[in-house]
């Protein structure tokens, strides 16, 4: 147990330099926008010195795209959590949004540049592949249209949560869950159910 105060103490620092960090990106992406920002606006903001950025993150990238991944965490739900709906993450997603709004209109909103679209709809892809793939009866091949109705979710989910963030949309989230739900469902069940009548 020797030296556990102190590790602890290290872990504790290092998480409050990469917050801090973090923190001032979503500050800049809503100032300037992220195509604008630059290390150096990071680092005077967050108030570190230039190696002490460089020893968390290489550049303004990897900043964003450690905020996306905490994102990312919260999509992927235990699977002792997750309940039986297809497509589960979307209650939680809109819910830790509506929480977090300046995070969310930093990230999603039209500020936020290319790249965090490409990474958002990237890390919402995968996500919702998983979930079709779990939906499926074991052992059943994947449908032919796995790739389309992918396209089809993510792009909806994503068009969605950029509009409600940049203030376009004014709804709660339980509204916002539901008229996503409303719209996407019928569509993926026609898709599986198709696969889970063929036979194994």
């Amino acid at each position: 147990m020797s030296g556990t105060p102190r590790r602890e103490s290290s872990d504790r620092r290092v998480r409050r330099t990469r917050r801090a960090i973090r923190q001032a990106l979503v500050d800049l992406i809503l100032t300037k926008g992220y195509e604008a920002v630059t290390v150096t606006d990071l680092i005077n903001r967050a108030d570190v010195g230039r190696s002490t950025f460089y020893a968390h993150f290489t550049d303004k990238e990897e900043v964003l795209f450690s905020s996306l991944d905490e994102l990312s965490d919260l999509l992927r739900l235990d699977p002792a959590s997750r309940s039986d709906r297809l497509l589960s993450f979307t209650l939680p997603m809109f819910e830790h949004l509506h929480e977090q709004r300046r995070l969310a209109r930093a990230l999603l909103g039209r500020r936020g540049g290319t790249a965090v679209v490409a990474r958002g709809e990237q890390i919402m892809a995968a996500v919702v592949r998983d979930e079709l793939l779990a939906a499926l009866p074991e052992g059943s091949p994947p449908p032919a249209s796995l790739d389309m109705a992918v396209i089809c979710v993510t792009g909806a989910f994503m068009a969605l949560l950029r509009t409600w963030a940049d203030g376009e949309l004014v709804a709660t989230p339980a509204e916002m869950d539901a008229a996503f739900r409303a719209v996407v469902l019928p569509g993926l069940e026609t898709v599986l159910a198709v696969q889970r009548g063929r036979p194994m």
